[in-house]
């Protein structure tokens, strides 16, 4: 059975953070909060538990997964950024956006996207996550948590866990999340451009 970790939003508790890296360490998916809606995360180098998560998310290997990172300076290591882009995510971040950014040779082929080579890249604004990935030491491989066949979101940890208790590892419960899809801007191109309008404000991008 999943385990529930409830942690507190503002301070969360290191001791039971720690139990969840635990678990990550162990090929486990976990399903966290973030400041978008709830999501999946995994090891990015276990390919039994992408597998895994993309078996309960209920997707294949051509759907788009986003890695998780602690700031610019860890996302940097999985994309190609020039100074363009950077000056554009650093107005950006941390917040509910999702960038689709040229993958670099750090991200497994099995993980990015099979015909762009692209992967999505977000530094998100939740501290509970924020302390997991640093306590983790490195970026997690997401997807938002929607249940196969539907189309929202989900969002209570109590009812992520009953409805998912033997394929999760845990649940990390920090309270509701804003319910709202992130921002997605590709920049694999000669300009900007918004894939999809979600919670992060594009007037931070200039645009």
């Amino acid at each position: 059975m999943a385990q529930l970790f409830e942690v507190h939003p503002d301070n969360p508790q290191p001791r039971l953070l720690k139990q969840a890296v635990a678990l990550l360490e162990k090929g486990g998916v976990l399903a966290v909060p973030t400041d978008s809606s709830y999501a999946l995360v995994c090891h990015l180098d276990d390919k039994a538990a992408v597998d895994n998560m993309r078996r309960i998310r209920g997707v294949d290997d051509k759907h788009h997964l986003t890695l998780l990172c602690r700031d610019l300076s860890e996302l940097a290591n999985y994309a190609r950024v020039d100074n363009k882009q950077y000056r554009l995510l650093k107005a950006a971040t941390p917040g509910p956006f999702t960038f689709i950014l040229e993958a670099s040779k750090e991200v497994p082929r099995r993980v990015s996207h099979p015909s762009r080579k692209t992967i999505g890249l977000r530094v998100p604004e939740h501290k509970a996550l924020q302390d997991l990935l640093s306590l983790h030491g490195s970026a997690l491989l997401a997807t938002t948590l929607i249940a196969a066949g539907e189309s929202d979101p989900m969002n209570d940890a109590a009812e992520i866990r009953n409805r998912f208790e033997h394929q999760l590892a845990a649940v990390l419960d920090a309270g509701a999340c804003p319910l709202e899809p992130t921002t997605v801007v590709d920049l694999t191109g000669e300009a900007p451009e918004i894939i999809r309008q979600g919670r992060g404000d594009v007037a931070r991008l200039g645009m």
